[in-house]
């Protein structure tokens, strides 16, 4: 068992104020793993503190400084990305190969786009080529508190940490406390980027606790956060006393049209992107919109591929599905399979965990049919292998059921009509949309609309979440 109890701020692993033990638990085998400490408000405001009194430096570093701290980062990321990927298949149960692939990789990615979106980006520009002496400037914004998920660690932590840094920020990250220890190694791959003390802090802690005291402390100029709207809800009014910038990557209850014209494998792509990373992605496409003349067909290919798909170990290598994250969402995901098959009819998986499994927080791939949008399982947020397949009559119904949601974080299409695809595209409410399962070529904006959150993650858009714009006239140079 690992023990894990220390917390890095102001250049230096440190001990917590007061020892608050906490054990992080293996899905797999629902064991403990490891044991960290909670952070309480000394620990907050030691880290707080840490960060505000690198900033001034820091923010006046140049671009070609802290560019190079960025490409070593990404250096000694990938130096590290096995212990990495080990990290996370522990901590939150990804089998091995998509803890070493999408996982670990997902970090490798976004700090090389964020790497090329600064090299193109500049803090100070003459916005109006006939008034010489007006300049806008795109400063750090200061101190900004990083609030992370267990799902996809590294993703969300190298989509605040790298942009934040890479525009003057410093930092106090607080990983999840579930999946703390691929965190723990991140924290390390910046102590050996050699980033001055005090602009990266990383405090372990709970969201009642450190979470909260991040929100509200007045030396906190930004709190990023991803995670359940429930909890962003929380934090934008705790933060709202200090009138702090907020930006939020929430949940989803993505909708997949795929019309009767889509390519053949259109319907199998759905279902294996829903079940991707055990469906615990608040991008999945979890609403499956078949047009009515091939829904049938389309609920028979959906149900027999969820029953080809394999649950299995993660620490052992396979394109097998492994177990969510906590007995608390696997009662959550077991009420609402429970619920959906009174209100739609199953055709594959259902309650309890697969066959030849009595530990670990297995959950059976589920496809739930003939089901209505005004359904429980149409409208919550699962967070599980679970898929619901809805039939439509039109295009314009299918438009509206999409729409008809409190999330607005991404929609899928399939349809090879290319000029449906872009009707029914620029129609959706939502942050991303994507066609016949291509996904960006490069680093792209990433959030939603509505209850899903605000803000863009990703390449400029991320560096520019972070900036304030002070615009000044006069200037000759």
């Amino acid at each position: 068992m690992l023990e894990k109890r220390q917390f890095y701020i102001n250049g230096a692993w440190v001990s917590p104020a007061q020892p608050r033990d906490f054990d992080v638990i293996n899905p797999a085998t629902e064991e403990v793993c490891a044991v960290i400490s909670l952070g309480d408000q000394a620990d907050t405001d030691a880290a707080v503190g840490a960060a505000r009194a690198a900033f001034d430096d820091w923010s006046q570093t140049s671009k070609e400084t802290r560019l190079a701290l960025l490409k070593k980062l990404l250096e000694e990321y990938k130096k590290r990305a096995g212990d990495m990927a080990q990290a996370i298949s522990m901590e939150m149960g990804a089998p091995i190969d998509l803890a070493s692939t999408a996982q670990v990789g997902s970090g490798i990615g976004h700090i090389k786009g964020i790497i090329a979106a600064l090299e193109g980006w500049e803090a100070e520009t003459a916005p109006w080529p006939n008034s010489p002496e007006e300049r806008l400037f795109r400063e750090p914004i200061g101190v900004c508190g990083l609030i992370t998920p267990w799902n996809w660690p590294m993703n969300q932590v190298t989509l605040k940490v790298a942009p934040a840094l890479a525009v003057g920020c410093t930092v106090v990250l607080k990983p999840s406390e579930i999946a703390p220890l691929s965190s723990i190694v991140f924290a390390e791959i910046v102590e050996a980027a050699g980033y001055p003390a005090g602009v990266f802090n990383m405090v372990n802690g709970d969201g009642p606790g450190v979470g909260s005291q991040l929100s509200s402390h007045p030396d906190v100029d930004m709190i990023s956060f991803t995670g359940s709207t429930r909890a962003g809800r929380l934090i934008t009014i705790a933060a709202a006393e200090t009138v702090k910038r907020v930006t939020l990557e929430l949940g989803g209850k993505g909708a997949n049209i795929v019309f009767a014209d889509a390519d053949e494998k259109a319907v199998k792509r759905g279902v294996l992107q829903c079940f991707g990373n055990t469906g615990q992605s608040c991008n999945s496409p979890t609403r499956m919109l078949v047009e009515r003349s091939y829904y049938d067909e389309a609920v028979e290919i959906a149900a027999a591929t969820a029953k080809s798909l394999k649950v299995g170990d993660p620490a052992q290598s396979g394109r097998h599905l492994g177990p969510v994250v906590s007995q608390a969402q696997y009662d959550k995901i077991q009420g609402l399979i429970e619920i959906g098959m009174k209100e739609g009819r199953l055709v594959a998986g259902g309650l309890g965990r697969p066959e030849g499994f009595n530990k670990g927080y297995f959950v059976r791939p589920t496809v739930i049919a003939d089901v209505d949008n005004d359904m429980t399982i149409a409208r919550e947020e699962v967070f599980g292998p679970v898929l619901a397949m809805i039939p439509f009559d039109s295009e314009a119904e299918a438009v509206k059921i999409a729409n008809d949601t409190v999330y607005g974080l991404t929609n899928y299409i399939q349809t090879t009509d290319a000029a449906k695809a872009g009707r029914v595209a620029r129609k959706m409410r939502s942050g991303m949309v994507r066609v016949n399962g291509k996904d960006a070529a490069q680093a792209a904006p990433f959030g939603g609309y509505k209850q899903s959150g605000n803000g863009r993650e990703g390449g400029v858009w991320g560096l520019e979440d972070f900036t304030e714009i002070k615009h000044s006239t006069g200037l000759s140079v």
